[in-house]
């Protein structure tokens, strides 16, 4: 991983100038270049409206008086310095380009960036659409070239999709998913098929919207006034009306090239909207010109005023939104979290607005039931609605959903009789249970969090547990756990000191108890979520997972042994550079450096686990126990004692004489710990 102290942003239009605001107010310096002045000049403008925004409601609130919003906003731009060369490129960092969506310009962009930047710089595109692989051939740093998709405006949507090329290697991941949180921007790591994840969805459900008010005469006004709030926020025309219709064209009129073109069959999946393409070639883009899908004076500019089959219309966008999201499952593009996140964050398509984003809706309406609806639509309107085969799979295997506990995502079923509230158990069989931590939004470590996590287990050495799953409870949780409840820690006052020392205790009996833990790490485990995922016997890692240690970055250190039991598992000095830095490592580099013993995709981390689980249920307890302690002395003699000593402590028991008994009649040994 590289860090970055200076970055530039090649081309200065209003999003080169939000992205440049981006970077600048989170403290880093920004080369903003174009090549005439005046655009150099409105992306700095743009750059302080950017600012202005930001601060207007810290004003409202009072959180700041105008004077320190004005000082504030001088100092992100005097942060941002104009050029119209390359000059000030030669210790740049991180690239981001910004020029128009076409392969030629951005190719030669890229030309120049590799040429007048050092070589440890990541070049970025700011692409909606191209494949990274084809911009990154035209530098001498393949590895080094990523995608990092701003959503308009980029001051203000918290997405960005990180791409992956062909050749982008890991390393350059991680450095741009740092980049991106010290930005305050929300990253998933998707790959650069057609629209990549977020857009892709988007043109599908808006295909099967234009395809319908076409085919039918439909009113765009009645359209928009039935799917507000249902399948967007607001009216599809609308909204299209408001950004702008050439963008939207642009990736419809892709998406038809890249993925349907050609398509005899009437299987085609993407649709353009003819009148929408009248409307472009006349120069009537939307609000932005005057008109567009609306005229001037609010009447629509689409013919049509039939009424449309709301529930349907939803239907069909669901339906071909699940369809994509499962191919971008099946092809290694995306995984289900980041595909739901991405709607949510760059769509509006988010529970907190009540309108559930597409494999959470799946998963909520049944997955026997969107199966269904699958097989009326492919039979009513052709083979684009053929049903996926995640889709087929799941329902198979009985996974339906929020209703079976399990569909493309997992569901608590909590035992009826609970030792805690944040953290609640669910009891499997062959002497497994699952501790899900429940304290939302973001899993903190808090006193009472400690609390119900010694009474869980205290329970479950009561109940003869065998494993214990440690795991996000949240669906579509963005953590493990996001750390340590700083505040509530630092209002203990005295009795901080022995609460450390209980959750201290707590998780070294982790690791000399007859039960084997295994922490199902989903996404972000940052500081103690990330050393209570250390004090697991077992780490299994989704593909998504995070882990960090940033207390550094509060001027504070690891404080539930994150010094200690990372540099047994990644070495000395690569735990004391994650512990120096603070930044986040992606589930591959953990893996690769020993952090976690496997990474799997996000939609099997449970049955993983769990099947983990059921494995290391069935050794042997007190053989668990022994092996455990003698493997956490670090000094070599004296764990070589330890492991005589433990040695002499299992031989004589009679778990012993069952195992050697059973090896010798060939039979399954019958444990009962003593």
């Amino acid at each position: 991983m590289s860090f970055v102290f200076k970055a530039a942003v090649v081309g200065a239009g209003t999003m080169g100038g939000q992205i440049a605001q981006t970077i600048a107010a989170a403290g880093i310096d920004v080369v903003l270049k174009d090549i005439k002045q005046e655009l150099v000049d409105q992306g700095i403008e743009a750059a302080r409206q950017a600012s202005a925004g930001a601060f207007k409601k810290q004003v409202k609130r009072k959180k700041l008086t105008q004077e320190q919003a004005d000082a504030a906003i001088e100092e992100i731009i005097g942060r941002i310095h104009g050029t119209l060369t390359y000059d000030g490129f030669g210790d740049v960092d991180f690239v981001i380009e910004a020029v128009p969506e076409k392969l030629e310009i951005k190719q030669a962009v890229f030309a120049e960036l590799d040429a007048v930047t050092p070589g440890h710089a990541i070049l970025a595109s700011n692409t909606s659409g191209l494949a990274i692989t084809d911009i990154a051939v035209a530098t001498t740093r393949p590895d080094k070239v990523v995608g990092t998709h701003y959503f308009f405006p980029a001051s203000v949507m918290p997405l960005l999709e990180i791409v992956e090329g062909e050749l982008t290697s890991p390393e350059t991941i991680a450095t741009t998913y740092a980049f991106a949180q010290a930005t305050k921007k929300q990253p998933i790591v998707v790959g650069e098929g057609p629209g990549f994840t977020v857009n892709r969805l988007l043109a599908a459900g808006l295909s099967e919207v234009f395809r319908a008010q076409e085919e039918n005469g439909l009113s765009i006004q009645k359209i928009d006034e039935g799917l507000r709030g249902r399948a967007l926020p607001m009216g599809p025309f609308f909204l299209l009306h408001s950004l702008g219709l050439d963008p939207s064209l642009h990736l419809q009129e892709q998406m038809v090239e890249e993925v349907d073109e050609g398509d005899t069959s009437g299987a085609a999946r993407f649709y353009v909207h003819k009148r929408q393409q009248e409307l472009v070639a006349q120069g009537d883009l939307g609000a932005k010109t005057g008109e567009g899908f609306f005229k001037a004076d609010g009447s629509p500019n689409v013919d049509g005023d039939a009424d449309p089959d709301i529930d349907e219309l939803v239907n069909l966008s669901h339906l071909a939104q699940v369809r994509e999201a499962s191919l971008l499952i099946e092809d290694g593009d995306a995984n289900h979290r980041d595909i739901d996140l991405g709607m949510a964050a760059g769509t509006g398509l988010d529970p907190r607005r009540g309108i559930l984003p597409p494999l959470l809706k799946a998963d909520a309406d049944g997955l026997d039931v969107i199966l269904e609806r699958f097989e009326q639509a492919q039979e009513r309107y052709g083979d684009r609605f053929e049903a996926p085969v995640l889709v087929r799979r799941l329902v198979a295997q009985g996974r339906l959903g929020a209703k079976s506990g399990q569909g493309f995502y997992v569901y608590p079923q909590y035992d009826d009789e609970q030792p805690g509230t944040l953290v609640k158990v669910e009891t499997r069989d062959h002497g497994v249970r699952i501790a899900w931590l429940d304290n939302p939004p973001v899993n903190s470590i808090s006193p009472d969090l400690v609390a119900d996590l010694r009474k869980v287990w205290d329970a479950a050495k009561a109940d003869g547990v065998r494993a214990l799953v440690l795991a996000s409870a949240s669906p579509m949780s963005q953590v493990f756990s996001a750390g340590a409840d700083i505040k509530a820690f630092t209002t203990l006052g005295p009795d901080s000191a022995k609460l450390l020392d209980d959750a201290h205790a707590l998780l070294r009996e982790f690791g000399e108890s007859q039960i084997v833990t295994i922490a199902a790490v989903n996404s972000l485990a940052f500081g103690g979520g990330s050393e209570l995922a250390l004090a697991a016997d077992v780490r299994i890692a989704a593909r998504s997972a995070v882990f960090g240690q940033p207390e550094v970055k509060l001027g504070i250190i690891p404080g539930f042994g994150g010094t200690q039991r990372l540099r047994r598992l990644v070495g000395d000095a690569k735990a004391l550079e994650l512990n120096l830095v603070g930044d986040p490592i992606l589930a591959e580099e953990a893996y690769a450096h020993g952090l976690v013993n496997t990474v799997v995709p996000d939609h099997e981390l449970l049955d993983v686990a769990l099947n983990w689980a059921r494995r290391l249920a069935g050794q042997a307890p007190l053989a668990i126990a022994e092996i455990k302690k003698a493997s956490a002395v670090a000094d070599l003699d004296a764990g070589i004692q330890a492991e005589k000593d433990g040695f002499a402590s299992v031989f004589a028991t009679e778990d012993a004489k069952e195992g050697i008994g059973a090896f010798i009649a060939k039979r399954e040994p019958r444990w009962q710990g003593k």
